[in-house]
């Protein structure tokens, strides 16, 4: 007994050694705080949207560029500003420079478009869709690494262009089915009516504070802007941000407490002229409406701004937001020569978390056929058969694994990958005729491969 005792002991302390030996060596999986991995459902689900977004950005001529992640700390503090700067990932690399990632896409392109101005040709219209990183609090749609679809036009102070941007926003959402209204605003205005008070020094406090009405509420946004311009002007302030009506009615009314007629009232008139040629006046074509509370809390927007939110989820915040940043490329540039920009930005996991509460995410699906392996020794033969229905403009996947015997398990398979149909090869793949698995109707159909073809078309 003593023996077995001895021995049991020495099981354990082996066993034991072993076990720490492995966990010394074990990194627990884990991601950071406000990043995420996507599984293929999901990031099918984000390509496909992606896609859908590209292709409206390209049927109005924009053309696509790209920035690196990481630039020099200073481009990008050079007008970020407000909370934005606090926010922001910076670093000291292996080179001791101080870098950082870029917190949106638009800083970037402004010192894109500095570096590269020979190379343009102007008005210069671009998209970018890339990924984001600002250290902010987590919550729905909104997280520490983030993916933004940019779209700007560069090189053109027009109210036409201002339209255009607003336009884009409009078709790019009716191709996704959305129901959506844009809410326009002139930063300019805003200020013009500040210096109406004689609050124009405070332009800046002002602005934040009025740019989180919708989170703060009226009473605590009406205690901030006291303490920053007093209780009368604080009531100015709000009557100011609260005029309603129709869009002239509104523009009306705070055209008249900004001290009259003046180039940024103009500009809003312009667009709503536009407006009214372009799409008309019926609610479900004019989705725009003028509200004065929109100012962007970004200090390089300098004229319209604009927000987009979805009526049937607005508590989601807003999806698209922009606006006209004037010269922001000169900043980093020793030309006096200016370049006016206008753009806009669509938030994709924003978006992507408000197509999914609203049950309009698209399903999920790398293709729609699969081919079975029947028999692993005639490959070969089965990607010469993929090959002929991708030709044909048909995507599908061959299964590697498997044999006559384990169909169903196939079967199983390409259910579970969302697949409408399995292709059973025949004894002479490329020749022969196949089988036809129609997996929601369970049912199996003896044909050729070009009936076949023509089954899975319809």
């Amino acid at each position: 007994m003593a023996i077995w005792a001895e021995s049991r002991k020495s099981l354990s302390v082996n066993l034991l050694s072993i076990y720490s030996t492995i966990m010394a060596d074990y990194i627990e999986p884990r991601v950071l705080k406000g990043f995420r991995d996507f599984l293929p459902q999901a990031e099918i689900a984000r390509r496909g949207l992606t896609e859908k977004i590209e292709a409206s950005f390209r049927s109005f001529g924009f053309a696509p560029i790209d920035t690196p992640a990481l630039e020099y700390a200073e481009i990008l503090l050079g007008k970020g500003g407000g909370e934005t700067e606090k926010q922001i990932y910076r670093f000291k690399d292996n080179g001791e420079r101080d870098v950082a990632l870029r917190f949106d896409l638009t800083v970037p392109f402004a010192r894109f478009v500095a570096l590269h101005r020979a190379e343009l040709t102007f008005p210069f219209k671009r998209y970018h869709i890339g990924k984001a990183w600002r250290g902010e609090n987590t919550q729905r749609g909104r997280y520490r690494e983030f993916t933004q679809c940019d779209f700007d036009i560069i090189g053109s102070d027009s109210p036409a262009a201002d339209f255009e941007i607003l336009l884009l926003i409009r078709a790019t959402l009716l191709d996704l089915g959305l129901d959506f209204t844009i809410h326009v605003n002139h930063r300019g205005l805003f200020n013009r009516f500040l210096s109406h008070i004689g609050q124009r020094e405070k332009s800046v406090d002002v602005l934040r504070s009025v740019d989180k009405l919708s989170k703060a509420g009226e009473d605590e946004t009406r205690k901030t802007l006291t303490e920053i311009a007093g209780a009368e002007n604080a009531k100015k302030i709000l009557e100011f941000i609260s005029a309603k009506g129709g869009f002239t009615e509104t523009l009306n009314r705070i055209t008249e407490l900004s001290g009259g007629a003046s180039p940024e009232s103009e500009r809003l008139a312009s667009l709503r002229q536009f407006m009214q040629d372009a799409v008309g006046d019926t609610t479900a074509a004019d989705p725009f409406i003028i509200d004065p509370s929109i100012t962007r809390g970004l200090d390089y927007y300098t004229g319209v701004v604009f927000e987009t939110f979805l009526n049937d989820l607005p508590e989601i915040g807003s999806i698209c937001s922009g606006g006209r940043y004037d010269n922001l490329a000169g900043l980093y540039s020793k030309s006096d020569d200016s370049v006016s920009g206008v753009g806009a930005s669509i938030g994709l996991d924003r978006l992507l978390a408000a197509l999914e509460s609203l049950g309009k995410l698209p399903a999920a699906k790398a293709c729609d056929v699969a081919i079975a392996c029947v028999n692993v020794e005639k490959s070969g033969h089965y990607q010469a058969l993929a090959m002929k229905l991708r030709q044909e403009g048909i995507p599908c996947e061959v299964f590697t694994e498997g044999g006559e015997k384990q169909l169903v398990k196939q079967f199983v398979l390409a259910e579970k990958k969302g697949m409408r149909y399995v292709l059973i090869p025949g004894e002479n793949p490329l020749s022969g005729a196949v089988t036809l698995r129609d997996l929601s109707a369970r049912q199996n159909s003896e044909l050729s491969l070009e009936e076949a073809i023509e089954k899975i078309r319809e």
